[in-house]
């Protein structure tokens, strides 16, 4: 019955695929877990409140992206936009944070309708070959920068240089490099679970070392979230001064979503002939909602997780995969202590290995075409330097028109481009420099 409704034969996966992509994705991201509430405890959120209501939007949002949408895709809270609240919302403009998740709910309300009306998927369908293209890679060259960072392998904001050679003389940074190399070579050797096994593997040696702290339990109740649960003020919400904030976190989302989606969906194989993913609506309508949940629990924007990437290259290609990711999350009420204790240099080297993976579709591209070569450049280069996906997505949404135009193929654009040429413009304009 499992095997039937999500297609597993059409997709050419198996129960113990599925079930090794959905932990992979869960090891990859289980950081969200820890992290989402630590950036929210800044902005006044209640730690252990926002703890569950992390957990409790990761669960919701990526169960009903199996059973739904039926995607191998993973729904967590979004860094980034944690960050944007925190720190500029709340801590320099001074609104409250129950404020900033009326803005939430109302930019969740909007992807809903928007969604609904199939404006999201149109424009997502509207978007050219290569710029689809560009979303995989630009993820993959991202996925790969963060997984530099957290391994130590590479530092960033250094004396001298933006970047520079992390401690070799370290033993996590070694630990990492060790982890790419097992995982590479597990994967030469054809083993599936090879990006799990890879991980557990870094993880127990560096317990060994002494550098991975032992839980000190392995059961933990789960918390109160009565502190964050419906505290949204949209009456706040809806000022004028508070106008811009809604739009950048709407569009943000809006762009981020749908660059996730169609990268992710190009790797997983989830296009069709024309570069379109049938039944796009489901999966975004999924997302949309789960910003509403996520604004009602008491956390920020939520969607799709780009190391989804990860249990999608472990073997997960359909929705039970996301089933065994939410089941994960919902266990992380119970089994916070040992879930979380998956250090950086563990699953950092997963993420390089899924970048390596994630940007093989760049051969697609003719670099020799510069009309379209140029916005493609933009994208992906964007999308990793600037360490935020939402900056590279709207420059090439913007780049693409005006190369389009003065190369003579004015014609050849799309009204949806357009349309997301004048939102990625306003996405800039309030943007907070």
């Amino acid at each position: 019955m499992i095997a039937k409704y999500f297609h597993f034969d059409e997709l050419g996966t198996n129960l113990k695929s599925e079930i090794i992509g959905g932990i992979t994705t869960f090891v990859t991201m289980a950081y969200i877990i820890i992290v989402n509430p630590k950036i929210l405890e800044a902005a006044g959120i209640p730690f252990e409140a926002s703890l569950m209501a992390t957990i409790l939007t990761s669960f919701l949002g990526t169960f009903l992206m199996g059973i739904y949408a039926k995607r191998p895709f993973a729904i967590a809270p979004y860094m980034g936009e944690n960050a944007f609240i925190a720190y500029s919302v709340v801590k320099v403009m001074g609104y409250s944070w129950q404020t900033a998740l009326g803005a939430i709910f109302i930019s969740g309300m909007l992807f809903t309708i928007l969604t609904l009306l199939k404006i999201r998927s149109w424009l997502a369908n509207q978007i050219p070959e290569s710029l689809k293209i560009s979303f995989a890679v630009g993820i993959g060259l991202f996925l790969t920068f963060i997984g530099l960072n957290d391994t130590g392998i590479v530092r960033i904001g250094v004396p001298g240089a933006p970047v520079n050679i992390g401690n070799f003389t370290e033993i996590s940074v070694l630990l990492a490099i060790l982890g790419f190399l097992i995982i590479s070579i597990l994967m030469m050797k054809k083993v599936n679970a090879s990006i799990i096994l890879g991980i557990l593997i870094v993880t127990l040696l560096g317990m060994l070392f002494g550098i991975t702290p032992l839980p000190q339990q392995i059961f933990s109740f789960p918390s109160s979230i009565s502190q964050t649960f419906l505290q949204l003020d949209i009456l706040g919400a809806i000022t004028w001064g508070f106008i811009g904030v809604i739009l950048l976190v709407f569009i943000t989302d809006f762009i981020d979503t749908l660059g996730t989606l169609l990268g992710v969906g190009i790797k997983a194989n989830l296009l069709d002939k024309d570069g379109n993913m049938p039944e796009i609506e489901k999966p975004m309508l999924v997302d949309a909602l789960s910003t509403v949940f996520a604004s009602l629990f008491g956390t920020t924007t939520a969607g799709v997780y780009i190391e989804s990437a990860a249990g999608i290259e472990a073997g997960g290609k359909s929705g039970f995969s996301a089933i065994v990711t939410a089941a994960l999350f919902l266990f992380a009420l119970f089994l916070s202590p040992i879930l979380t204790i998956v250090p950086p240099f563990a699953y950092g080297t997963s993420l390089i290995v899924v970048g390596l993976l994630m940007i093989s579709p760049i051969n697609k591209i003719d670099f020799s075409i510069l009309t379209e070569s140029i916005p493609v450049f933009v994208t992906i280069i964007l999308m990793c330097f600037t360490y935020n996906l939402g900056v590279g997505l709207t420059a090439g949404f913007v780049v693409y028109p005006i190369t389009m135009t003065f190369g003579g193929r004015l014609k050849e654009i799309k009204p949806g481009m357009w349309a997301l040429f004048f939102l990625s413009i306003v996405f800039y304009i309030f943007y907070p420099y």
